[in-house]
């Protein structure tokens, strides 16, 4: 074992790299750019022994991804943003071929307005598709997820691709230290993929399969959402190996001070770690508050969010994405996995969008609506968090662009740092 500064980038790179990976399709989009560099440079030096093939889109990509995994190859793929939703349709496809390969998005936001920042609209886009995810807060847990994510997709009991998600700049571009293993560990964790039946063909696995009723639609599907829940328990299982192997450990979820929490922040991804300094502070000044960090957002893991939050005197969503029109998009599913239990009082928070940082009297001002909603219950409705300083400097910038007298009411922030849009 070694320890290395990387970046979050480079960190994935390395997972490839010591899952030892027989076929890498690709195609370049910032912030994703350096791990198929890193990739590149290594396999020009003969350091390792894979196949890589710049496509001409990302459609492309993923299809070529697929098929070559539906042949036996271990694969690995990564992309971002606008290049995931180009993506998208192949997605549903190969996660419908049952081929066990790894994808890693590096989240940056969706245009229009154009960014180069991220948030996680367009990974979540993809929650649907029938690949498992993970989302890494660290540069070390983005190498681990990856060699997590491969004996997972490759297992019998599951066999579905797996997208590994770190935040753009904030982390792929952020060096942290990170503990390099000794491919021979690697090896012990992370056999050679055994493709056994792999192959294009008419079986239980639906690849490359055409059908006509929905009897036979439905079949392959619940196939599908049968080998997803299946993943929880795997999943599991290769952890405690994992950490056998390399001791560190993952769960579904990671708490932070949550054991006598009354108050429960939940997040996901780099993020994560401001919310924890957040908490700790809030703590040392005699706040009963805890974070839940979601690792796992597909399949979701309805019970063990159940179990973790039930019984809170009330929780709070963030939400680093925004469904136009509805709100926060993990509000809602960790809303659905309290249904039936003693559920807390909710409110979900809309911030982080295209990288915006969050700051301290936010969360000040979250713990204090979470003491008001123990009294007057939770509520779906998004606040979103916006500061009066941030309003007044886009002001500006419009006035600048010529927009003389500009006020956009809608967007105004009230006098708490958040605030829910008023229903007229």
């Amino acid at each position: 074992m070694t320890r290395d500064l990387l970046t979050g980038n480079a960190a994935a790179a390395w997972g490839a790299r010591l899952a030892e990976v027989d076929y890498i399709p690709a195609y370049p989009i910032t912030p994703q750019t350096e791990i198929i560099e890193a990739l590149a440079q290594w396999i020009g030096k003969g350091e390792m022994d894979t196949r890589l093939v710049t496509m001409d889109s990302e459609h492309a990509m993923l299809t070529a991804a697929g098929a070559a995994a539906a042949t036996g190859a271990r694969v690995f793929t990564a992309t971002s943003s606008q290049g995931l939703l180009y993506a998208l349709e192949m997605l549903y496809t190969v996660a419908g071929w049952r081929v066990p390969l790894v994808l890693v998005n590096v989240s940056r936001g969706l245009s229009a307005p154009i960014t180069l920042e991220p948030d996680h609209n367009d990974v979540l886009a993809a929650r649907d598709s029938g690949f498992l995810q993970l989302h890494a807060e660290t540069c070390q847990e983005v190498l681990d997820s990856i060699l997590i994510a491969y004996r997972l997709a490759e297992h019998a009991d599951v066999l579905l691709p797996v997208l590994v998600n770190l935040d753009g700049f904030s982390l792929s571009f952020t060096r942290e230290p990170v503990e390099l293993p000794a491919l021979a560990t690697v090896r012990r964790f992370l056999p050679a993929y055994d493709a056994g039946g792999a192959g294009f063909g008419a079986h239980a696995l639906a690849q490359g399969v055409a059908v006509l009723g929905g009897s036979a639609y439905s079949f392959f599907k619940y196939e599908m959402q049968r080998a997803a829940e299946a993943a929880i328990v795997t999943h599991a299982d290769i952890c405690t190996a994992f950490h056998d192997c390399f001791g560190r450990a993952y769960g579904m979820v990671e708490g932070y001070l949550l054991d006598d929490a009354d108050w429960v922040v939940v997040m996901s991804n780099s993020f994560s770690t401001v919310g924890k300094a957040e908490v700790a502070r809030l703590r040392a000044q005699g706040e009963k508050i805890g974070l839940l960090r979601l690792r796992m957002i597909r399949p979701f893991p309805h019970r063990e969010i159940a179990r973790l939050l039930a019984g809170r005197r009330g929780v709070a969503v963030i939400d680093q994405n925004i469904s136009i029109g509805k709100g926060g998009i993990l509000f809602a599913e960790v809303a659905s996995a309290l249904c039936g239990c003693s559920a807390p009082p909710l409110l979900s928070f809309v911030g982080g969008l295209g990288g915006r940082r969050f700051h301290s009297e936010e969360f000040d001002q979250m713990l204090a609506a979470l003491r008001d909603a123990e009294h007057q219950g939770g509520s779906p409705e998004p606040q979103l968090l916006y500061s009066a300083a941030e309003y007044a400097h886009m002001l500006d910038m419009l006035r600048i662009a010529g927009h003389v007298g500009t006020e956009v009411a809608n967007v105004r922030p009230a006098e708490s740092v958040a605030h829910a849009p008023s229903e007229k």
